[in-house]
């Protein structure tokens, strides 16, 4: 059932202020994302028990999120942890070092998680926090990073996922961070 965008964030909205008949028809909405998404993500015998829990999860938490913009992404975020979840369960592996680091981070307030990250972006090299600040905070495109700097988008690609491994190991330690060297 699609609807348009305005249509979605209303919804949103509305289950997010608590109501039970916008909550409903969001989740009809985007059940069908979610089971796309699932089908890709999930072993076949799994998509069901991974699009129902995620919904279960969206219906508790919506009223958290903070940008209605960003409900798809969420949406595939929760659906991918339930996957991986449920392939835990049948596989009777840890967890990943990613759902570590988000319980790692989620227990952080908001002024200790600024800190931490002003302080990583710090401790980076010149030319690694240099890529950083063009592509997550003045917004440009790989293909305009590479243009202003003049290098190949490849070089600007590895730079910028090195710079972030870099970040994400200042700010969990040794622990859960991938080893990663500079």
């Amino acid at each position: 059932m699609a609807i348009s965008a305005d249509e979605r964030d209303h919804l949103i909205l509305a289950a997010q202020a608590g109501d039970p008949a916008a909550m409903g028809r969001l989740l009809t909405v985007c059940q069908a994302d979610a089971r796309r998404y699932a089908y890709k993500h999930c072993h076949a015998s799994d998509i069901d028990d991974a699009v129902q829990e995620s919904l279960i999860v969206i219906s508790r938490k919506v009223k958290g999120l903070r940008a209605v913009a960003a409900f798809s992404s969420w949406l595939f975020i929760v659906i991918k942890r339930e996957c991986r979840k449920l392939q835990r369960m049948m596989f009777k592996t840890d967890p990943l070092d990613d759902e570590v680091a988000e319980e790692r981070m989620l227990c952080k307030a908001d002024h200790d998680l600024r800190l931490d990250l002003a302080a990583a972006l710090e401790s980076l090299p010149a030319h690694y926090l240099e890529v950083v600040l063009l592509r997550d905070f003045e917004e440009l495109t790989i293909a305009e990073i590479s243009a202003r700097l003049g290098e190949p988008d490849s070089a600007v690609k590895s730079r910028l996922h090195r710079a972030r491994e870099l970040v994400r190991e200042y700010m969990l330690g040794p622990r859960t961070a991938a080893k990663v060297r500079p």
